[in-house]
């Protein structure tokens, strides 16, 4: 028995107990993986590609964006779409259209409307709900994906959310709190579509997976690709930049 307690007190001393008073929280996983990949401000160009059995097309964008409440998007290519943009402010989403020259604010029912014909909806891409606020978070096992052990988290939504998913499961690895596989379930509990984080390479500084694959669960040979061009972390952005005003006049 004495050389237990001496054991015991010898692991104490050691720093065994760290262990568990370091084990973190699927909420605090979440926020790790976020501010990873969002940071506090950014910027991004992208490319998106729509890979579609019969036909493939093409879209570049930039991006910029700060914190949780606020984004916007400017569509660069191709011609005919040039110069469409994205806002998020808070809970209110706005679309700035060239060719009527107008802004319309969209209604929580477009949310999971598709964006520019890709895989993505419109939450998708400004991402309307929060993962961190909107959602209890629970750990639920550890799984290897791209060869990198994870986090395997399960999300609900709040009762009071306004959120378009009935559940997500993310796998967060382990080592860089890189979110490489996001599944999203509608409300009947049945799996819509799928994220991969592929590509994992040092870009703006951080490692991230630079390239994401939209895989939706019921169109064999479907799917959505985006790239990372360019991303900054560095940059600084004034709140008044992500106004309704400078939707049409953003470059």
């Amino acid at each position: 028995m004495k050389s237990i307690i001496k054991l015991t007190a010898l692991l104490f001393a050691l720093g065994f107990p760290n262990i568990y008073a370091a084990a973190q929280t699927a909420t605090e996983i979440i926020e790790k993986a976020e501010e990873n990949v969002r940071g506090t401000q950014a910027y991004a160009e992208l490319k998106m590609t729509i890979v579609r059995p019969k036909w493939t097309r093409e879209i570049t964008m930039k991006s910029w964006s700060k914190g949780d409440d606020y984004s916007l998007i400017l569509v660069t290519a191709p011609a005919r779409d040039r110069g469409m943009a994205f806002l998020k402010r808070g809970k209110e989403i706005w679309n700035w259209q060239p060719s009527i020259d107008r802004s319309i604010k969209m209604p929580p029912s477009m949310m999971m409307q598709s964006w520019m014909g890709s895989d993505f909806t419109n939450d998708d891409l400004v991402r309307q709900s929060s993962l961190k606020t909107d959602y209890t978070h629970k750990l639920l096992e550890k799984e290897e994906v791209e060869g990198r052990m994870c986090h395997v988290i399960e999300l609900i939504p709040k009762p009071d959310a306004a959120v378009v998913w009935g559940k997500v499961i993310m796998w967060i690895d382990t080592a860089d709190y890189l979110e490489l596989k996001v599944e999203f379930y509608d409300e009947d509990d049945y799996l819509v579509s799928t994220i991969f984080g592929k590509n994992i390479t040092s870009i703006g500084g951080r490692t991230l997976p630079s390239r994401l694959e939209m895989i939706p669960a019921d169109n064999p040979g479907q799917k959505t690709i985006v790239e990372y061009v360019d991303l900054d972390f560095k940059v600084k952005l004034d709140d008044r930049f992500f106004s309704v005003q400078n939707l049409k006049r953003v470059k």
